[in-house]
């Protein structure tokens, strides 16, 4: 796609077609929109973002994504603080909020182990997780992870880890198709799938 009429279209375009599954034709579509648009939507918009950028911050206690130091799940006084459900990422702990049917705190990895992309044990958050595990004020962990092999390593990894603190360590239920990402799990069958999780030991 050449011939731009405009280098601060084609400069907007190419900024456009850098965001996840975002192709050129679909980058030029989504500028000309803002084009079109008032002035003031598109400042809207565009400070909307910067300021997530700049201010968002990690929760300190279980590293969700927070405007805080404390999200509000952690900070909440009608959560049960010691059982703590272990997710890969942010929107994994959206898909299970949506369910309705968990009422602990979670505590975000950042990732999964996978030798292949090169991440490792030190690359997730499972240090803070050892840390308030070691703290003596949780009473269950419960691993929400993908099914898949990486998924499953990282399981283990984690199990082994935590298994000396005497701590109930269960997952989700994997009787349940829950298919390999929560987040595309219906709500139904995933909040299923965390009341009937099951002691680790059992599935190993």
């Amino acid at each position: 796609m050449h011939n731009f009429p405009s280098r601060l279209l084609e400069k907007a375009v190419n900024e456009l077609a850098k965001l996840p599954g975002i192709g050129r034709k679909t980058a030029l579509r989504m500028a000309l929109h803002l084009l079109r648009n008032p002035v003031s939507e598109v400042e809207a918009f565009g400070t909307a973002v910067i300021r997530m950028r700049q201010e968002v911050i990690y929760c300190s206690r279980c590293r969700n994504i927070s405007d805080k130091e404390l999200c509000d799940i952690c900070a909440s006084p009608r959560r049960e603080a010691s059982i703590v459900c272990v997710v890969e990422d942010i929107r994994d702990v959206m898909a299970i909020e949506n369910t309705a049917q968990y009422s602990g705190v979670y505590h975000v990895l950042g990732g999964i182990i996978s030798p292949i992309d090169g991440i490792g044990p030190q690359d997730l958050n499972i240090d803070s997780l050892i840390v308030r595990a070691s703290s003596g004020e949780l009473k269950e962990i419960i691993l929400a992870l993908p099914t898949t092999i990486e998924g499953d390593t990282t399981n283990f990894y984690l199990f082994k880890k935590l298994s000396p603190l005497q701590i109930t360590i269960s997952m989700i239920a994997r009787g349940i198709s829950i298919g390999d990402e929560l987040e595309h799990t219906d709500e139904v069958t995933l909040g299923r799938s965390i009341l009937n999780r099951t002691p680790y030991q059992t599935i190993k």
